[in-house]
């Protein structure tokens, strides 16, 4: 029964199989009709082969069974033979190019790819964590879908490779990769292992440990680097080439290729320059801008939100994840000429030193005031509420549950999507799953 189950995964709708087997008949009927063409154009007296076979064994079997009955049977068991062989050659083939695919999962695969290359077209702009977990939820329903990922970070790994390789930061791009790949799970891991000094790794290195060298970076950073000194400093072309690599479900993109610098008007108004500089400052953000102020976006980003079905604002730090990519010149005209549903999906927490006692409509204010224009209609909102353990944590570090002012929002002309969107397990954050189904409920 499972085989047969197995087996009729092959004609279920969008796997572009039916459409064979059904060429194949027509061509199996139409050799069918050629040889009784053939048999009918013998001269008198000459018979073939197959009609010699046909009258010896009806010779012998008519007085046990009616020859129609036994011609029956003969084509249902040719017919069963010719399924059969067709099965054991998939599976041959399988065998030699995935030995460990388990027999009947090229079909899972095959349907579980033919469905997500006809799902919606989707663009979550954005960075950071908060970008990477979109990810993970909304590749379970697509694999049309576009990251447009920010690259103004300055610290960390990133910081240090843009300073010594004259690169982009690959840092946020790299998460967002590993959160779309459809990679062995190893790979993954690998991609996001990063070099850090344990009594182990010490010991191996012969006490000097991996030194300032690679001490702190991460592995799919140094690969990004490579990629793009391989292709001639070619940083969008080394993202894709990397993304072939981790075999992504869908694409990802940074807003712009040129150098930039995230830049703070504080509310004393001093102005503090990179995106780590201004996110540990205890001062308030006033204003951020890009120096050099006008840069270009990618082509393939205005296309991508052109032709999207939803674009997908956050989940991330406002103001030095979501914010520099509206920068951009031209990204914030582009989402709101573009036809899709857009909505922005509001952080859960406050973020120390940047949105400091915000409420969810300051949140939606501060992007609409930077991009100087209204670009969503729909505004996600968590009203779901950790456990006191998790907000005392929170609060330790200066951090509080944004507040979920919905008449507020609804006040300014946007539609709120309320709902309990957290997964809470060390840390308070988006459930991936919850925020991917919301989103997708807006499509049908």
């Amino acid at each position: 029964m499972n085989t047969l189950v197995t087996f009729l995964k092959w004609f279920y709708p969008g796997m572009r199989v039916k459409r064979w087997v059904g060429l194949g008949f027509a061509g199996l009927l139409i050799f069918l009709v050629g040889m009784g063409v053939v048999l009918q154009s013998h001269e008198e007296g000459s018979k073939p082969l197959a009609v010699r076979i046909a009258e010896w064994l009806i010779l012998r079997i008519h007085l046990y069974v009616r020859p129609g009955i036994f011609g029956a049977v003969l084509t249902f068991v040719g017919f069963l033979l010719c399924v059969f062989a067709l099965g054991k050659l998939i599976h041959s083939l399988t065998s030699v190019l995935d030995p460990e695919m388990a027999p009947g999962g090229l079909v899972d695969v095959i349907y579980q790819k033919r469905r997500l290359a006809q799902g919606r077209r989707i663009v979550v702009i954005g960075g950071g964590t908060g970008l990477s977990t979109m990810l993970r939820g909304l590749k379970r329903f697509s694999g049309n879908i576009t990251a447009i990922v920010t690259v103004a970070d300055d610290g960390g790994s990133s910081g240090r490779l843009q300073k010594q390789l004259g690169i982009l930061p690959p840092g946020d791009i790299r998460n967002c990769l590993v959160a779309l790949a459809d990679a062995e799970p190893l790979m993954t891991e690998l991609f996001q292992f990063r070099f850090r000094d344990t009594a182990m790794q010490r010991q191996a290195a012969g006490g000097t440990g991996y030194g300032d060298g690679l001490r702190d970076h991460a592995f799919g950073n140094l690969l990004i680097a490579a990629m793009c000194a391989i292709n001639e400093g070619d940083f969008e072309r080394a993202v894709r080439e990397t993304s072939r690599v981790l075999n992504i479900r869908g694409s990802v993109l940074p807003s712009t290729v040129e150098h930039v610098r995230l830049r703070a008007e504080m509310e004393d108004g001093s102005y503090l320059e990179g995106e780590t500089t201004i996110a540990h400052s205890p001062l308030k953000i006033k204003r951020v801008s890009l120096v050099p102020n006008e840069v270009c976006p990618v082509d393939d980003v205005l296309d991508a939100i052109q032709k999207a079905d939803v674009i997908v604002i956050g989940p991330g730090s406002v103001y030095t994840s979501i914010i520099p990519n509206l920068l951009v010149r031209g990204v914030p005209e582009a989402i709101r000429r573009s036809r899709a549903k857009k909505v922005y999906v509001c952080n859960v927490m406050t973020q120390p030193g940047e949105t400091d006692g915000f409420s969810a409509c300051d949140h939606v204010k501060a992007i609409e005031n930077h991009a100087h224009q209204r670009i969503f209609e729909y505004v996600l909102v968590n009203t779901g509420r950790p456990s006191t353990e998790l907000l005392e944590k929170y609060r330790h570090v200066g951090s509080v549950l944004v507040e979920p002012d919905i008449d507020r929002i609804k006040a300014e002309g946007y539609r709120p999507i309320p709902g309990d969107f957290i997964n809470q397990s060390d840390v308070v954050r988006h459930d991936a799953t919850m925020l991917a189904e919301a989103i997708m409920r807006l499509l049908r």
